[in-house]
């Protein structure tokens, strides 16, 4: 099996990352192609997955830039896919867009009796519109004719289609004109074994309240409408005990920085840059409402928001604009604001700082619903379902048990599995009350309410 990613690299990317993991699981042998991340080597095995990375691109400017950027990228992965096949050939071959330029490299595989399955994760046409509004000049409608013409090519091409959500499926039939029984749904559910609350490390009782913000920095994400948050809390509404944690990386990061510091928010907003699934762990274990500011645009209001899950599964309650597809996975854990209406968004973030009730039972209730509905595990087995379909069954290895395996709602016996790979405790999701005071304090110690001292007297003739 060879996927095939230029988003991100393995295994940050974590949708495709848990793809791997699972066909591993069923006994597949797996290689993936991927651009290098910062230090990372050009060739690596981590847990039996086979990764092939090559040295990513320049930053894209233009039309040009990007074009240049396809073709760098199509280039180095078509070369390491020969690489792959001489270490051991491949039966299918999945791509992960954007772009939808690999319908190409499949037809060549093909020929090879390769199958194709394409990971739809991205609308390109939607996008286009979502960054830059419906075309005005000739040139904008060649541009968005050419990415409608390069997604059909590779639904075309594809043997399976893999659909996020319904959405993304009703696509893949109308505009793509895929048979029903070709697109399946895989939505990017967390695995809740592994994503799970850590124990925060104490704090004072009056340490400011944390909104998280976890996810890509590009035009179409909404990141500025944190800062618009945070300024009408503390320089409006003159909030002194909340702050905000922003992690993540791509296109706007260095321009929101700058916009920033240009409103002086800097001491109440910290920007993490890039972070890794340990420090996602610490920081969305300590946090207390979980962002997603995404725009309704054609592109978001389809889409399935991964951070919104991710807060789920930290038992964070969410503070999101009103879109289809993040209703879809938020259910009634989240606050919803309209569209476009920062000040109800702020509304509602201030709603859950003065309402600690509110804030438990949302977290719990995220929690509840991430772990029964959207788990990865559930989703897992649709995923495999397509391989299984395509190529039959791989011969089932036995995998050695990993000794800091983490529990799902439930959780393992033992010490050992109530600690990461790091060392550091897990909530005791069976202790009752266990979760429900971790999002009540996240790590602020509670306020002792101390019975003023009575008098030596009055302490003799009080009845034992």
């Amino acid at each position: 099996m060879l996927v095939v990613v230029q988003n991100l690299p393995v295994p940050l990317d974590r949708r495709v990352w848990l793809e791997c993991q699972a066909l591993r699981a069923h006994g597949y042998d797996v290689s993936v192609i991927c651009p290098k991340g910062p230090g990372d080597p050009r060739r690596q095995v981590i847990e039996g997955v086979h990764v092939y990375k090559y040295r990513p691109p320049p930053a894209a400017r233009g039309l040009l830039g990007y074009a240049l950027e396809f073709v760098y990228c199509w280039v180095r992965t078509a070369l390491l896919s020969r690489v792959v096949w001489r270490r051991q050939p491949f039966h299918a071959l999945q791509a992960c867009n954007p772009p939808d330029t690999y319908w190409l490299l499949a037809r060549m595989w093909q020929r090879r009796g390769v199958r194709f399955v394409f990971d739809h994760h991205d609308l390109n046409p939607e996008l286009f519109l979502s960054r830059f509004g419906p075309p005005t000049s000739l040139r904008e409608r060649c541009e968005l004719r050419a990415l409608t013409w390069l997604e059909h090519q590779t639904f075309r091409a594809a043997d399976r289609v893999i659909s996020t959500n319904q959405s993304y499926r009703r696509i893949a039939l109308s505009r793509g004109g895929c048979e029903p029984a070709m697109v399946k749904v895989v939505r990017s559910g967390p695995d809740t074994s592994a994503m799970r609350p850590l124990v925060p490390p104490q704090r004072p009782a009056d340490d400011p309240y944390v909104l998280a913000y976890l996810g890509i920095m590009g035009p179409q994400d909404g990141v500025d409408t944190v800062l618009d948050v945070m300024e009408e809390l503390v320089r409006v509404r003159g909030r002194r005990d909340v702050r905000a944690v922003l992690m993540g990386f791509g296109d706007c990061l260095e321009q929101l920085r700058a916009d920033c510091t240009a409103r002086g928010l800097d001491d109440v907003v910290t920007f993490t840059g890039r972070v890794d699934r340990a420090q996602i762990a610490e920081h969305l274990s300590a946090a207390d409402i979980g962002l997603c500011p995404d725009a309704k645009s054609p592109l978001n209001d389809v889409s399935t928001m991964n951070k919104t899950m991710e807060y789920m599964a930290y038992a964070l309650p969410s503070v999101c604009f009103d879109l289809t597809e993040t209703r879809v996975s938020g259910g009634e854990t989240a606050c919803y604001a309209p569209a476009g209406d920062v000040t109800a968004f702020t509304d509602h973030v201030e709603r859950l700082l003065d309402d600690e009730d509110l804030r438990v039972e949302l977290g719990l209730q995220a929690r509840q619903r991430v772990c029964d509905l959207l788990d990865w595990r559930q989703q897992a087995e649709v995923y495999v379902s397509v391989f299984r379909d395509l190529l039959g069954a791989a011969p089932r290895v036995p995998r050695p048990r990993s000794r800091t395996r983490a529990s799902g709602a439930t959780g393992t016996s033992g010490p050992v599995g109530w600690h990461d790979e790091l060392g550091r405790a897990y909530v005791d999701l069976r202790a009752p009350g266990e979760l429900e005071a971790l999002v009540r304090h996240r790590g602020r110690r509670p306020t002792v309410v101390r019975l003023p001292q009575r008098a030596p007297e009055i302490l003799a003739s009080t009845p034992r």
